[in-house]
C-alpha cells in the first residue's frame, strides 16, 4: 500500500470545493501540496493557511518533475499545466483516484472503519450528518464529504486513522474504485443520462461492480422503501444486508410527528425500541437520512442512542434546505436539488407551510438531464404556488435543439409559472417585485441559482448588486 506522504501533490484548479477538500485532507495528514487556480477564493486562502503553495494562473512552469498531478473531469487536455505534466510523463490522477488512495489507507487497515455513503440522492446530507454526529460525540472521525458541515465549517478533515467517512459519487461510474467497510446506499433512481445511456440497467450494473469490489465482510445498509434499492439487493448474494425504512425493515422509524421545519420519531431495530430522535431539518427524507446514519453507526457498535442531542443540533448541509436570506417577512431557502425526485422531496418539506405562498425558482442543470428527465421534471412542482424557471445552467455542455427552459415552461401544466431569461441578477430583480410578506422562496438547482437569495437580500436593503 502506497504511503501518501511519499509523494508531492499538485492540484490543478485547487480552489474548487471538491478539489480543495482533498488537498486540505492531505495537508492535515502531513503531505506536501501545491496547486493552482485562475483566481483567489476562500478555499485558496484556506489551503495557503495550511501551508500549501497555491499559484494564481495556470502555467507550465508551475509543474516540477517530482509532482503527482491531481485533476478533475473539468480540466482540459489543453490546460498548460496538464500538458507539461504529460510532457514530463508525470503521474496524473483523477480526483476520484486521489480519494481512492486516501480511503485505501482506511479500508486496508483492520483497526479502521470506512463508511461510504452513496446513492442518487441524500449522500451529502447523510455523510455530513455522520461526520457531524461522530465529531460532536468525540469520536474524532476523518472525513471527505460533498458540502460544508454546519458549525464545523469544512467538508474534509484528517484527525486519526480510526474512522473515515466519505461521500462516493456515482455520476461517472468512479464509485467502483472504493471499498468501504459499511456501504450506505440511500436510494437508487435514474440520473446522469449523459453517462448511464441504458438507464437503470447501467446504474444497477455499476453498483453491483462497486459492491463486488468490496470485502466479503463489508456490510450493505440500504433503503427498504426505495424501489431502486429493492431491485438492486436482489442482485446481491452472500452479503450482510441491513435495511432501514418505515415498515418491513431492520431499522424503522415510527410515531413520526412533523412540527414546522422539525420532526420527532422513534427508532426500532427488529421491533425493539432503541431510542427517540429529533431532527431540526424538515421532511420525511430527513427521517430516512437519520435512519441511515443511525443504522450504520449502530451496526458498527458506536451506540448512536447516546448521540441523540447531536442528531437534533444538526442544522443541515450547506445548500441543502439552507435559509440564505430573510427580509420583510419573507424567507429564502436555497437547495441543491437538481433531479426531479430531489425536487419533489425537498418541496415536500414545505407542504405543511400554510401561512403564505411557496415560490420556487428552478434552474435546470445540464441539457442532457433536462432532456432525459423532461416528463419527470414536468411533474416535480405540483405543490408550489408559483414557479419561475431560469435559463439552463449548461455545466460546459453544448445546447440541444429544442431543449430549453422556454419550451419547458410551455409544457408545464402549473397555473402560475413563468420563464425568465438572463443572469441571476436579472432574475432576482424580476422576482422581487412579486414577493409578499409570509412568502417562502426556494431556489432549486446545482448552478448559479444559489446567488439569488443574496441578491434578493441586497435589493431589500437598497444595496447595489
Amino acid at each position: 500500500m502506497t504511503n501518501l506522504r511519499e509523494r508531492n501533490y499538485h492540484f490543478i484548479a485547487a480552489g474548487g470545493v471538491g478539489m480543495s477538500a482533498l488537498a486540505k485532507f492531505l495537508l492535515e495528514k502531513g503531505c506536501k501540496v501545491t496547486g493552482s487556480d485562475i483566481s483567489e477564493s476562500k478555499y485558496v486562502k484556506m489551503l495557503r493557511n495550511l501551508g500549501a503553495q497555491i499559484f494564481i494562473g495556470q502555467k507550465a512552469e508551475n509543474i516540477k518533475s517530482d509532482m503527482t498531478i491531481i485533476v478533475s473531469s473539468a480540466i482540459s487536455e489543453e490546460n498548460p499545466e496538464l500538458k507539461e505534466a504529460r510532457r514530463l510523463n508525470l503521474p496524473v490522477l483523477h480526483r476520484s483516484d486521489m480519494l481512492q488512495m486516501i480511503s485505501d489507507e482506511f479500508s486496508k487497515n483492520d483497526k479502521s472503519v470506512f463508511f461510504g455513503f452513496s446513492g442518487t440522492h441524500g449522500k451529502t446530507t447523510t455523510s455530513g450528518l455522520c461526520s457531524y454526529v461522530l465529531t460532536k460525540a468525540g469520536e474524532k472521525p476523518s472525513y471527505a464529504v460533498g458540502g460544508i458541515i454546519p458549525e464545523i465549517g469544512d467538508n474534509s478533515k484528517f484527525i486519526s486513522d480510526k474512522i473515515f467517512i466519505a461521500e462516493l459519487d456515482e455520476s461517472d461510474g468512479t464509485i467502483v474504485k472504493y471499498s468501504p467497510d459499511v456501504n450506505i446506499i440511500n436510494n437508487l433512481s435514474f440520473d446522469h443520462p449523459d453517462f448511464y445511456k441504458n438507464g437503470m440497467t447501467d446504474i444497477y450494473n455499476t453498483f453491483k461492480k462497486y459492491i463486488d469490489g468490496t470485502s466479503k465482510n463489508a456490510i450493505i445498509v440500504t433503503n427498504a422503501d426505495n424501489s431502486g434499492c429493492q431491485e438492486f439487493i436482489k442482485m446481491i448474494e452472500n452479503r450482510q444486508i441491513i435495511t432501514f425504512g418505515l415498515n418491513n425493515a431492520d431499522y424503522t422509524a415510527k410515531n413520526i410527528i412533523f412540527n414546522g421545519f422539525s420532526s420527532k420519531f422513534d427508532i426500532y431495530y427488529k421491533e425493539e425500541f432503541k431510542t427517540s430522535l429529533e431532527m431540526s431539518i424538515p421532511g420525511i427524507h430527513n427521517v430516512y437520512n437519520a435512519l441511515a446514519v443511525y443504522a450504520a453507526l449502530d451496526i458498527k457498535g458506536f451506540r448512536p442512542e447516546r448521540m441523540t442531542e447531536y442528531f437534533k443540533s444538526f442544522s443541515g448541509m450547506g445548500r441543502r434546505f439552507q435559509t440564505v436570506a430573510e427580509f420583510n417577512g419573507i424567507k429564502v431557502i436555497d437547495d441543491y436539488a437538481h433531479h426531479p425526485e430531489e425536487i419533489k422531496t425537498t418541496l415536500s418539506g414545505l407542504k405543511e407551510y400554510k401561512e403564505g405562498r411557496v415560490i420556487a425558482i428552478f434552474q435546470p442543470h445540464r441539457y442532457t438531464r433536462l432532456q432525459g428527465l423532461w416528463n419527470d421534471f414536468l411533474n416535480a412542482f405540483d405543490t408550489v404556488d408559483k414557479l419561475y424557471v431560469t435559463d439552463v445552467y449548461n455545466a460546459s455542455e453544448k445546447p440541444i435543439d429544442g431543449i430549453n427552459s422556454e419550451n419547458f415552461v410551455k409544457d408545464l401544466k402549473i397555473k402560475d409559472c413563468q420563464y425568465i431569461s438572463g443572469d441571476m441578477k436579472t432574475v432576482a430583480k424580476t422576482i422581487f417585485q412579486d414577493l409578499k410578506p409570509k412568502d417562502i422562496v426556494i431556489t432549486l438547482g446545482a448552478g448559479t441559482v444559489t446567488q439569488i437569495g443574496g441578491y434578493l437580500q441586497k435589493i431589500s436593503e437598497n444595496k447595489e448588486l
